[in-house]
């Protein structure tokens, strides 16, 4: 296997596959089809990694790289690299954007061939975020998410569609803005030192840097990746961008946008200025907590369905940067689990959703209930992965929650308590979004039908992943920790 390029061919399938979507736009069957074959390829390579480089051969994944000379004057090369953590997301990827076919099948009527280019666009974007090991390849793939996201909610979306994608795309822009001024003295720094002005990873770790700029530097990295996980204050755009974008577009944005956020943080500025870090673990900590507690605040408020799912993203977040934030070992390998768990759950909460809409038009708590007497397969779906989000014991986001949470108990018992009271907090707008949909009083004289069979397939194997990973996450958690 190692003599194929397969990082490669994961990464550039889709980018290949997303103008062959556009040749006969007048077939939409023909563009949903490309990118239904093109998708499950890369799901499917990214499978066969996993069952190769997993287990015993885990080790195996630290020689999976790629590399070739590119602008060798400005000192960037075409770096790949996989491991443990990229693995488990490009798999994320790869299944969100595949089931993001069938998910758009109704709701996406008119444009067809110009969604599915931006569907393949993306998958190759956050492939590319999630493989870089050359820190101009890792910016320009994260640019590159802009403007598929962008189109897909402006184009796609609901009533004020443009607002939240111009609110998306500001503040996404500004955090980039960040990044890039943060990369750039990077370079100059290095490259002052070693006589090698260079952008890879490797190479930019060795930088001897001063303390205070180090610091300055590590803020303005984690500012910009803030943006995108999204952590307090710099989440407004996402209720937006939620409630205004199409099924699939909220499946993206809560699966796979918010995590290449987080993977920034931990891939990137922590490694880089690891002192920075540790001096900041405070800061990072009391955002972390503001998210989770402000999130489920707001988020029993609420009465539109989606917008209550999209602020309990903010606060299944907010606990990834906790868990990113104090180091440990067991921490961070809960913070990713807890990453790959926030999107199997959430992105099957927002199908969930997007199903009622399609039914009922409308995702307001006070104009549906019953729906346990009226369609009851739809019904267990929807109360099962109300409670992996939850944290039921035996789902899973219970096993992430508790790998990040236990471990601070020795070092800082309040903030583990703190955050053991906001779960406490999650389950009581969960359960309130269950007891007035589902076993509250009918209030809708429509006769909606249960779940079809393509529907079903859609949410059968997120169902299967919470059980997997809630009963048995020990090959994941050997991924990771390996």
């Amino acid at each position: 296997m190692q003599a194929l390029p397969l990082l490669s061919i994961m990464l550039f399938l889709p980018l290949c596959g997303a103008p062959l979507a556009l040749i006969l736009p007048s077939r939409p069957g023909f563009s949903r089809a490309l990118t239904l074959v093109v998708s499950g390829a890369v799901l499917l390579l990214a499978i066969a990694l996993l069952l190769f480089y997993g287990g015993e051969n885990g080790g195996a994944l630290a020689r999976l790289t790629e590399e070739a000379r590119w602008i060798p004057q400005l000192g960037i090369s075409y770096r790949l690299r996989l491991d443990g953590i990229s693995l488990l997301l490009v798999l994320l990827t790869s299944l969100l954007i595949f089931l993001c076919v069938p998910v758009s099948r109704r709701s996406v009527k008119q444009g067809q061939a110009v969604f599915h280019c931006a569907l393949l666009l993306l998958e190759s974007s956050v492939i590319g975020v999630f493989l870089a090991d050359d820190l101009f390849l890792f910016y320009l793939f994260w640019e590159l998410q802009l403007l598929p996201i962008f189109l897909i909610i402006g184009r796609w979306g609901h009533e004020h569609r443009l607002y939240a994608a111009v609110k998306f795309l500001l503040f996404s822009l500004a955090g980039s803005f960040f990044i890039l001024a943060a990369l750039i003295s990077l370079f100059l720094l290095h490259g002052r030192q070693s006589g090698d002005y260079t952008l890879a990873f490797a190479a930019l770790r060795q930088t001897a840097i001063d303390p205070g700029l180090a610091n300055l530097l590590f803020l303005g990295l984690t500012a910009g990746f803030a943006v995108k996980i999204p952590i307090f204050p710099l989440h407004t755009w996402l209720p937006d961008a939620h409630t205004e974008a199409p099924t699939a577009g909220s499946v993206i944005l809560a699966g796979l946008l918010l995590k290449t956020g987080a993977y920034g943080l931990l891939r990137f500025a922590v490694p880089l200025f690891p002192q920075a870090a540790a001096a900041n673990t405070t800061l990072l900590l009391v955002l972390g907590l503001i998210g989770l507690y402000y999130a489920s605040w707001i988020a029993m408020a609420q009465t539109d369905m989606k917008r209550l799912v999209a602020y309990s993203s903010i606060g299944h977040m907010g606990l990834v940067v906790i868990g990113i934030a104090v180091q440990t070992r067991t921490g961070l390998a809960g913070a990713v689990l807890q990453m790959l768990n926030h999107g199997i759950t959430t992105a099957a909460l927002f199908i969930l959703v997007g199903m009622l809409d399609e039914r009922f038009h409308t995702r307001s708590l006070e104009k549906i209930g019953g729906l346990w007497q009226q369609i009851p397969v739809f019904s267990g779906f929807f109360l099962f992965f109300a409670l992996s989000a939850a944290g039921l014991p035996g789902l899973n986001n219970f096993v992430s929650e508790m790998l990040i949470l236990l471990p601070i108990f020795a070092t800082r018992p309040l903030v583990a308590g703190l955050g053991l009271a906001a779960m406490l907090l999650t389950l009581v707008y969960l359960l309130r979004l269950v007891r007035q949909t589902l076993f509250g009083p009918v209030r809708s004289t429509m006769q909606p039908v249960d779940l079809s069979l393509r529907e079903t397939c859609i949410l059968l194997p997120l169902a299967l992943l919470v059980l997997f990973l809630g009963l048995y996450p020990g090959p994941v958690l050997g991924l990771l920790m390996s």
